[in-house]
């Protein structure tokens, strides 16, 4: 068995697997370490939201990098196809951001400032989703903020890697990481791995790396809990948000409600009380909701940082060692992105200044 690598990545999920995928592009040898299945964890909790408007409140630099991420989906769908053969089911249609208030459409201003979005008053909206309650008083409307199966994508990453060369190493836990002169050793549950770079992207369970490296950063977990419903015929074209609540149409017709944001909580099964709270908030943006029928619920742990900012970067002493993590609410959106800043770390490629700032891993609070 091969066991030198030029790039080992602790973390099987959609962030690990995207750098694979954009590191073996670019032929670098690399290989990927799951303590499960790819895609088991947080990934295949998520809904697959690419809201790159609708989730951000930093215009200057988080928009931009997010409007990237969200942007190259639309070549990765083809792309990851012709390798892997997977569809990533990216659905069109965007979101209805809704309003209830005047003082919420206001909220919005800095949403609706962008080129890509535009207000619908109430009537425009129900004239496109005749189900939508008859409280709100209209929408953003933001045609970009698509989704995709976050398994999938995932999925697709992984093995679009595999055919490039990389390597995926399932039920593999990494227990340490030692350096040896110019190289590190990773000590794992099948035994001892030789890699030039370490990248730590295992979500909030990459506080323990970091512990283990030398540095006090820690990753908070925020349980968000889901519910998959159907109907005999299919009531949305559109996703609906608001209070960071949504209502996600699938392609197989299935609709998505999520999702509770419970802080500090391992447990990653889902409650009866955050369920009961998701059908009352769904109801509150499609009252017929409450007469389809429940298919199934699930939990994940989303990773959140002190400032909500993801850390992508270089260990501050180490440069071999690098994080992808903490991406809380948008690791779906940002896979991408993150993919292809890692991969420039790597190569010592150029990358934005404002972003190596914002999401290096010593930052400080403020």
């Amino acid at each position: 068995m091969k066991t030198n690598y030029e790039v080992a990545i602790i973390g099987g999920g959609i962030i690990g697997c995207s750098i694979a995928y954009y590191l073996a592009k670019e032929q670098i040898d690399v290989a990927v370490f799951e303590e499960k299945q790819l895609a088991s964890k947080s990934t295949s909790a998520a809904a697959g939201m690419l809201g790159a408007h609708s989730e951000c409140n930093d215009l200057e630099i988080f928009y931009p990098f997010a409007r990237k991420s969200q942007l190259a989906y639309f070549q990765l769908q083809d792309e990851l196809k012709e390798l892997s053969g997977i569809d990533i089911e990216l659905r069109k249609g965007g979101i209805f951001q809704l309003a209830y208030s005047e003082a919420e459409k206001s909220e919005l201003s800095s949403t609706l400032s962008l080129p890509t979005v535009r207000w619908y008053d109430r009537d425009n909206v129900r004239h496109e989703e005749s189900s939508v309650s008859t409280n709100i008083i209209g929408a953003a409307f933001i045609e970009d903020d698509v989704n995709v199966l976050p398994s999938s994508v995932c999925q697709a990453f992984g093995k679009s890697a595999q055919v490039l060369g990389a390597s995926v190493f399932e039920y593999t836990s990494v227990l340490s990481i030692q350096k040896q002169d110019s190289s590190y050793t990773i000590k794992t549950s099948k035994g001892n791995f030789q890699a030039k770079y370490i990248v730590v992207a295992n979500g909030v369970w990459s506080s323990n790396f970091f512990h283990q490296l030398g540095l006090t950063n820690t990753l908070i977990p925020v349980k968000g809990e889901c519910v998959s419903v159907s109907s005999e015929k299919p009531l949305l074209k559109h996703t609906l948000f608001h209070e960071h609540c949504y209502i996600v149409p699938r392609n197989n017709g299935r609709l998505v409600l999520g999702a509770s944001m419970v802080e500090n909580d391992w447990n990653e099964q889902a409650s009866l009380g955050g369920i009961e709270k998701l059908i009352a908030k769904a109801k509150t943006m499609l009252p017929s909701i409450i007469d389809m029928k429940i298919e199934s619920f699930w939990a994940g742990l989303r990773p959140q940082t002190f400032d909500q900012k993801p850390f992508i970067g270089h260990h501050p002493d180490d440069e071999g060692i690098l994080f992808a993590t903490g991406h809380y609410r948008n690791g779906i959106l940002l896979a991408p992105a993150t993919g292809q800043m890692i991969r420039d770390f790597i190569m010592k490629k150029e990358i934005k200044k404002d972003w190596i700032e914002a999401f290096k891993i010593e930052r400080q609070k403020r």
